[in-house]
């Protein structure tokens, strides 16, 4: 075979390597850049509450998770502060946080961090996502007793459809519902197991690692500690053009 058809064949397969690259090398990529949110107060017991999962995007000051995952007051007359933590085990990182955006709608949520930048994951096309395409996701299912030791699930895509869930009883129409209901969108169905404190978490391609949703668990159905005990085995996530168009928001 001549030289330069070897060369050829060398740069495609360099080209492809990282499309290859199976999920053990792709959570090595991804587990660094996701993070717990929660608040930090010094003179409670314990001093941290993981409220749910986080992921770094952009420069690596910027945050993404749920909007009903932050506190919607803080004890400030406490001191108790926004932190997201970062790293693993006991010895996890605290970060100060603030909030920089919000788009209640979708239910997302931005924050800057304080200190150097962290590794931070790429945004994908959600618009390339098919149902029955493989999935995965990183983060905190049941927070962190014993430390921050992120956790990661797989499955498909089993639908992409509006955001409104069919109401068993007339009781369960909530002004928000209805709201939601004139104007839905559309969002990821999941066959895979989720927890309450993967809100946040990025859904991603196991082949690249590249985000494509964010998990959101505002539609488990039942009360968190029977979900501890009953998973469903369905998780919903918001596709990525949302948080996109809501990082957009901060260039202006």
């Amino acid at each position: 075979m001549p030289t330069s058809i070897w060369i050829l064949c060398i740069v495609l397969l360099l080209n492809v390597a990282p499309a290859l690259a199976g999920l053990p090398e792709t959570v090595a990529l991804v587990r660094p850049a996701v993070v717990g949110v929660g608040t930090f107060q010094t003179t409670r017991r314990p001093p941290v509450r993981l409220l749910g999962t986080g992921f770094v995007v952009g420069d690596g000051t910027l945050v993404v998770t749920n909007a009903h995952v932050l506190p919607a007051l803080l004890a400030v007359e406490k001191k108790e502060t926004l932190a997201i933590f970062a790293g693993r085990g006991r010895r996890a990182e605290r970060r100060a946080a603030r909030q920089v955006a919000v788009d209640p709608v979708h239910d997302l949520a931005i924050l800057r961090v304080e200190g150097k930048p962290l590794p931070a994951l790429q945004l994908g096309e959600a618009s390339r996502v098919r149902e029955g395409d493989s999935i995965a996701f990183t983060g905190f299912p049941i927070g962190a007793v014993l430390g921050l030791y992120p956790v990661t699930h797989r499955g498909i895509v089993s639908a992409i459809s509006p955001i409104v869930l069919p109401a068993a009883q007339d009781r369960q129409l909530t002004a928000a519902l209805i709201k939601r209901m004139r104007d839905p969108f559309e969002i990821f169905q999941l066959d895979a197991t989720a927890y309450p404190g993967n809100s946040g978490s990025p859904l991603y391609l196991p082949r690249t690692g590249e985000v494509v949703g964010i998990l959101n668990m505002v539609f488990v159905k039942e009360s968190k500690e029977t979900v501890l005990e009953k998973p469903s085995g369905i998780a919903y996530a918001i596709p990525v053009r949302h948080l996109k168009a809501l990082l957009e928001t901060l260039e202006q």
